[in-house]
C-alpha cells in the first residue's frame, strides 16, 4: 500500500480531527456567503463591470461562480474522506479555488475568502504532514501555527483600528449604532438617550481596538488549550455582538483556532528531565 492510499482512524488521530474540523468550519464559512454571494453574482451579470486592472478571466461573473462552487466542493470532499492523497489534492484545489477568489473583481475585497486562503493554507500543510510526524508532536505544532495565524489577523485588525475615529467610537457609531438593524443596537437604541448612546459607542469601539490588540499580541504566546479557548470565545463575541453575517469571516478562523483543544495537557511528573551537568 502506497503512502497516498494510507488511511488514519479518525478515533486515534487528534491532527485529523483538527485538520477535519478546520475543513468543515472553512466550509461553512464559505457557505455563510451564499445569501450575499448570489446577489453579487446577479449584479454582475445585469451590470458588467470592466477595469483594466482585472484580465478578462478575473471578471467574469460566471468564472467567479464556478470558482465558489469548485472552492464549496472540494472542502466538502477534504472535510469528509479518509485517505491522505485525496486530504491533500482536495485542501489543494479548495487553496487554488479560495486563492483565485481573493483577486477575482468580484470577491477579491471580501475578508471571507482572506480567512479561508489562511486557513486552507494551514490545512494544506498539515494534510502533508499526516502520514509523517508523530501525531502528539504534529498537533503541538500545528495548534502553535494556528494561533500564530489568529493573532496576525487579529493584529491586522485591530492595527486598522488605530485611529481618532475608531478610538473616540465616532466610526462604529455612524456604522452600527445609528440605524443598524441588529439586536444589541436595537436595544440600545430603545433603552438609552442619544448622548449616552454616543457614549456607549466609545466604550464598545475602545473594547473591540483593546481586545483585537492584546489577542494579537499575546495570543501565540499562551498555552494551547487557553489560546484555543479565548480565540474561539474573542471570535465568536465579534459576530454575536456586532453582525452575524461576520461568522462568514470568522468561522473559518474558529475551526483553526480550535486545533489547540486537540493538544493534551501535559502532566509536569511525566515530563522527560534534561541534564544539564557538564561532563
Amino acid at each position: 500500500m502506497s503512502a497516498g492510499d494510507v488511511t488514519v482512524d479518525v478515533n486515534t488521530s487528534r491532527p485529523l480531527l483538527a485538520f477535519r474540523l478546520a475543513q468543515w468550519a472553512t466550509l461553512a464559512a464559505v457557505v455563510w456567503k451564499i445569501g450575499p454571494f448570489n446577489q453579487m453574482f446577479l449584479c454582475y451579470v445585469s451590470t458588467p463591470l470592466r477595469q483594466e486592472f482585472f484580465p478578462a478571466v478575473l471578471e467574469s461573473a460566471y468564472g467567479l461562480s464556478a470558482i465558489y462552487i469548485c472552492a464549496v466542493a472540494s472542502l466538502g470532499i477534504a472535510a469528509m474522506t479518509a485517505r491522505l492523497n485525496q486530504q491533500f489534492v482536495a485542501s489543494s484545489i479548495a487553496l487554488v479555488s479560495i486563492s483565485l477568489l481573493c483577486v477575482h473583481q468580484g470577491s477579491y475585497n471580501d475578508m471571507t475568502f482572506a480567512t479561508a486562503w489562511w486557513t486552507s493554507l494551514w490545512a494544506v500543510w498539515l494534510s502533508t504532514r499526516l502520514h509523517r510526524d508523530e501525531p502528539e508532536m504534529l498537533i503541538r505544532r500545528a495548534a502553535f501555527l494556528s494561533r500564530c495565524i489568529v493573532s496576525m489577523i487579529l493584529l491586522g485588525g485591530a492595527a486598522g483600528k488605530w485611529t481618532d475615529e475608531y478610538w473616540s467610537g465616532q466610526a462604529l457609531y455612524e456604522i452600527y449604532f445609528v440605524d443598524r438593524d441588529f439586536w444589541l443596537f436595537n436595544w440600545l437604541r430603545e433603552n438609552l438617550f442619544t448622548d449616552s448612546l454616543r457614549v456607549s459607542a466609545t466604550w464598545y469601539s475602545r473594547t473591540v481596538i483593546l481586545m483585537e490588540t492584546l489577542c494579537g499580541f499575546g495570543l501565540w504566546l499562551l498555552p494551547a488549550r487557553w489560546a484555543a479557548g479565548i480565540a474561539i470565545l474573542v471570535l465568536t463575541s465579534i459576530a454575536l455582538f456586532s453582525n452575524y453575517y461576520l461568522f462568514s469571516v470568522l468561522l473559518s478562523l474558529i475551526g483553526l483556532a480550535a486545533a489547540g483543544l486537540f493538544v493534551k495537557k501535559i502532566d509536569r511528573a511525566d515530563e522527560p528531565s534534561v541534564d544539564l551537568a557538564l561532563p
